[in-house]
């Protein structure tokens, strides 16, 4: 399955190569009419930047867009109150990232806290990764920990993996399905796959291990063809999603 990614800056949706504000590459005004570009797709997946950044929320654009469809939500969920929110607003799933980590490893005393606030089925942890290695704090700080032994310390905790390939994100350049694969055979969880995701045989070869695609610069090149046309002058017709 294809998931579109709504990401909310500022009351706006942003694409951002590699997580980086400088990196910005694309800017829309009215998160409602994105996701009315999205209508052929089941779910989306939103984040708040700002409340990812600590630069507060943006709780009623998300409220607005879970009423519309079903939303897989994070961006600042360092708290059971801040899940809680998220879940008040509507999300279908909550998704926390760096606050399931600490400085050495898995932050089990949050996880458990979590757990028994939010039904498992409704968590996702996000897993994002320079290399092999996952990155905390917008993806500033590098731990020594592995996507390979975090994911199955941290199965009792989610019912789903968001595994973002960081160093191919936001690039348009095809993603690692050679480290998708890899993380495919320690977990049983479901993993949503991210970072770079470009074409279609990249999205058919994820389906084939039963991953979902979470899609940002490519499903944008897709619903908003003539945004590219000027920059690669292909837009809708080019291979890529």
């Amino acid at each position: 399955m294809i998931i579109p990614c709504i990401d909310l800056m500022d009351g706006k949706v942003v694409q951002l190569v590699q997580g980086c504000e400088a990196k910005k590459k694309l800017e829309l005004p009215d998160p409602v009419a994105v996701l009315e570009r999205f209508a052929e797709y089941a779910e989306v997946q939103v984040i708040d930047l700002n409340a990812a950044m600590g630069r507060g929320g943006q709780p009623e654009i998300v409220r607005q867009l879970c009423r519309r469809k079903p939303c897989r939500v994070g961006g600042g969920i360092r708290s059971v109150a801040r899940a809680l929110e998220a879940v008040d607003a509507g999300a279908h799933k909550v998704i926390t990232g760096s606050a399931a980590f600490t400085e050495t490893g898995i932050n089990r005393a949050f996880l458990e806290e979590l757990a028994q606030s939010v039904p498992r089925e409704k968590l996702m942890i996000a897993v994002d990764c320079w290399g092999n290695r996952v990155a905390i704090h917008g993806w500033k700080k590098v731990l020594p920990l592995t996507a390979d032994k975090a994911l199955p310390q941290l199965e009792p905790y989610a019912s789903e993996f968001l595994c973002t390939c960081i160093d191919t994100e936001g690039q348009l350049a095809g993603t690692r399905i050679d480290w998708f694969r890899a993380l495919r055979r320690v977990t049983r969880l479901p993993i949503t796959a991210a970072g770079g995701i470009t074409t279609d045989e990249e999205v058919r070869a994820l389906e084939a291990m039963g991953m979902n695609a979470a899609l940002g610069m490519a499903i944008y090149r897709r619903c908003y063809p003539e945004l590219f046309i000027a920059s690669d002058g292909r837009g809708g017709s080019h291979q890529s999603m």
